[in-house]
């Protein structure tokens, strides 16, 4: 096992852990905007999804033994630049950020930061991370299953969701506001 290891998953596990309470100050201004959530349903798929790859990530790292590629610096720079789109997406979302599909009619959609280039940066970064991340430290198998069944989750499920919420949203008033990418975690 990489020495580094223990040191990215709590990292990781701290930083998921912030995103959560971030999250959840954010839904209660969105509430107070009258925003309302929607695809609700899923989103124990999602949480799911993360948590077995967490575990997955352990087991093939601890449990097997596997190690950093020798070419880890590629994952490792594409994981730190995931972070600062992150970071980036996170901002200029401001309060409408979550890690739940929330709409609140009337207000504009935010088109600012990478939300003027992407419609989804944030899942540009998830999917990101649970490919790099996994890659850095020979984890394969999580790489590949993980971030395909990911991607599927993203693809026909989540995304349209919020593309929906965010058309009908749009019908009712001038404009939606809405996390946009919400989240990811």
């Amino acid at each position: 096992m990489s020495f580094w290891f223990p040191m990215v998953m709590t990292g990781l596990l701290l930083q998921r852990g912030a995103e959560l309470l971030l999250a959840r100050k954010h839904t209660r201004w969105i509430r107070s905007q009258g925003g309302v959530e929607v695809g609700r349903g899923h989103y124990p798929l999602l949480v799911g999804i993360h948590l077995l790859f967490f575990i997955s990530l352990a087991w093939e790292v601890i449990g097997i033994g596997t190690e950093p590629p020798a070419w880890w610096p590629i994952p490792f720079f594409l994981f730190l630049a995931a972070q600062g789109l992150r970071i980036w997406s996170i901002h200029s979302l401001g309060p409408y950020w979550n890690t739940r599909i929330w709409v609140v009619p009337g207000h504009p959609r935010v088109v600012r930061g990478p939300y003027k280039y992407l419609s989804h940066p944030n899942y540009v970064v998830v999917v990101t991370e649970l490919l790099v991340l996994p890659l850095l430290f020979g984890a394969y198998v999580t790489a590949i299953t993980l971030s395909v069944l990911n991607l599927l989750v993203l693809l026909k499920i989540r995304i349209p969701l919020e593309e929906k919420a965010l058309t009908e949203a749009a019908a009712e008033g001038n404009g939606s506001g809405t996390d946009r990418d919400f989240g990811g975690d």
